[in-house]
């Protein structure tokens, strides 16, 4: 049996995510997960909080809350809102967990005996007011670049221009507000990339079928410029992992911890032990270990395009230089954004739709079937109230709902509420089936290639042939004068029923769970014979007409809507 190791990003832990983070990383992971499920595969889908650095910081100060505290509340209720939108995380882990604590320190010590870390003294901001060094993202000051104002110590969020603190005019203090600021001496670890330019540069170019988004943006960061820099691994801050080497203390790092983008890329091996230490499985090692077993593994890591370089570069460089043989990800799936009304989506600046919002408006496959299908993959895509209403109108309340509703409402009509028997196919039933063979084959292709968009559309358009059969084949009219075809006609469109279910059920679970039910059938075997999956639901099988698969979304919601959720979350 074929096996695939699943990450998504893991989301940062200050406060509820939007749609945009949500179709970046967890969702399209998901989608291939339940997919890959279904075909058969073994799966193992990996994701949990990311709760160090200065992100974690600063909202629990804001929520006047300890960090502990604080994270251990947003864990659960990112948990809940996962579940409300049906991710299918085989654990949903946390950052600041033993495990992650005892691995992150283990690979330091790796690194540190192959000579690939190095001690720097370098220059920072230090606040008087606050008695603290500040990290990038504890200053805000005016962007030299394009004298945005509130700029942050790493990076603009108005031009994306990256960012030193000590570029920023008129820094400030983000903890007190205070201008007290100097530049005072502190001692980091550094990690040496630069010193696996080469062997990263030889992996990334082998990886000729990843998405050039990927590609484009890992050799960006290889070759632009000086080329690969080293990068700090160490921060002055409170919360974290205490730096240590391995099992021993670092001599000069007392009070200092690994810096977040050091040990949250760690977590997703330390999650599989999460995994197992919960009891919901065994032998994690086998999934990530080259030398237990992980060698007939696929990796397949999704995530936003910010966050490619960690994971083509960082994160690569941390396990190639351990010199242990850990499993490196097979295929990184990047996202562009999704962008907002006119603007961007920001969980800092509470714009935009956020996941639990979302589910208190519609339920999660509204969301999901329209995320998916307008999924950033080749550039930036924007949500708008305006498509949305259209698209979840049009796709699975005119074409999917309307099939199931019609098909099930008529036979128990002018039959049962069970599958007629009627005659035999003739050759509009059998161009039917022949197109569908077809289109569930390049589905299946692009599932396989991890093509969002593309899959959706094929969806759709098996959803549509079913609905031009039926309008083409017309029961309601053939009854009148042969209700032997009729009959038969029927029975193919009750069987197509289930056999949308089943190709729909990565895309809308909830739905596609609720068809199967109302086709009275837990037999959710892959079609890979489309003719005998149209012919699974035999003569006399009961069923029951479900209630409206998917409803309109009218224009007086969808103005309301984009009234009430105008861009700044209160």
């Amino acid at each position: 049996m074929a096996r695939t190791l699943i990450t998504s990003a893991i989301p940062y832990i200050n406060g509820i995510k939007h749609l945009g983070n949500l179709v970046g990383s967890q969702l399209p992971a998901d989608l291939y997960a339940r997919y890959l499920r279904a075909r058969g595969q073994e799966v193992l889908f990996l994701c949990a909080t990311d709760e160090h650095g200065t992100p974690a910081e600063l909202a629990a100060a804001k929520a006047g809350k300890p960090v502990a505290e604080y994270c251990a509340e947003m864990h659960q209720v990112q948990a809940q809102i996962a579940a409300g939108f049906r991710l299918s995380f085989d654990h949903f882990g946390r950052s600041s967990n033993p495990q992650n604590h005892t691995l992150t320190q283990h690979f330091a010590g790796q690194l540190n005996k192959a000579g690939l870390i190095r001690e720097v003294s370098e220059k920072q901001m230090f606040s008087n007011a606050d008695g603290r060094f500040l990290p990038d993202r504890y200053i805000e000051g005016t962007c030299p670049n394009c004298g945005f104002d509130s700029a942050r110590g790493d990076q603009c969020d108005n031009c994306t221009k990256q960012l030193d603190p000590t570029d920023l005019i008129n820094p400030r203090s983000v903890i007190s507000g205070s201008t007290d600021l100097e530049i005072r001496e502190t001692k980091h670890l550094y990690l040496r990339q630069s010193t696996l330019r080469d062997q990263l540069q030889a992996w990334i170019d082998s990886k000729t079928d990843w998405p050039i988004l990927t590609t484009s943006i890992a050799k960006k960061w290889l070759n632009d410029g000086e080329g690969l820099q080293d990068r700090g691994i160490t921060r002055d801050l409170d919360w974290g992992i205490p730096v240590r080497d391995g099992d021993q203390p670092w001599p000069g790092m007392e009070g200092k911890v690994f810096y977040v983008w050091f040990d949250a890329p760690i977590e997703y091996i330390a999650c599989a032990q999460e995994w197992v230490d919960a009891g919901k499985g065994t032998d994690w090692e086998r999934w990530w270990r080259t030398d237990k077993g992980a060698d007939d593994v696929r990796y397949v890591q999704f995530m936003g395009k910010d966050n490619v370089p960690f994971h083509t570069l960082s994160f690569p460089a941390t396990i190639l230089g351990s010199g242990e043989p850990w499993k490196l990800v097979d295929y990184i799936k990047s996202f562009n954004y999704l962008n907002y009304d006119g603007g961007q989506f920001s969980t800092s600046r509470g714009r935009g739709v956020f996941m639990d919002q979302a589910l208190e408006i519609l339920p999660s496959d509204y969301w999901r079937w329209w995320l998916l299908s307008h999924a950033p993959e080749t550039s930036d895509a924007e949500f708008t109230w305006e498509n949305f209403q259209t698209s979840v109108n049009k796709d699975l309340a005119d074409v999917l709902g309307n099939f199931v509703s019609r098909i099930t409402k008529f036979c128990r009509s002018k039959f049962t509420e069970a599958v007629p028997e009627g005659g035999e196919y003739g050759e509009r039933e059998l161009a039917l089936i022949a197109d569908l063979t077809a289109k569930t084959r390049a589905f299946e292709g692009y599932m396989d290639a991890i093509e969002v968009r593309r899959a959706a559309a094929e969806l759709r358009s098996i959803w549509v042939a079913g609905n031009e059969y039926l309008q083409a084949a017309a029961p309601w009219t053939t009854i009148k004068t042969d209700p032997v075809m009729a009959a038969m006609q029927v029975r193919l469109g009750l069987n197509l029923v289930r056999f949308y279910a089943v190709l729909s059920a990565a895309f809308i679970p909830d739905a596609s769970a609720e068809l199967m039910a109302a086709m009275h059938t837990e037999d959710a075997t892959w079609p890979d014979d489309v003719p005998a999956a149209l012919q699974l639901l035999a003569p006399g099988h009961a069923f029951t007409v479900p209630e409206v698969t998917f409803r309109k979304i009218t224009d007086d919601e969808r103005a309301d809507w984009q009234t009430r959720f105008a861009g700044v979350r209160t």
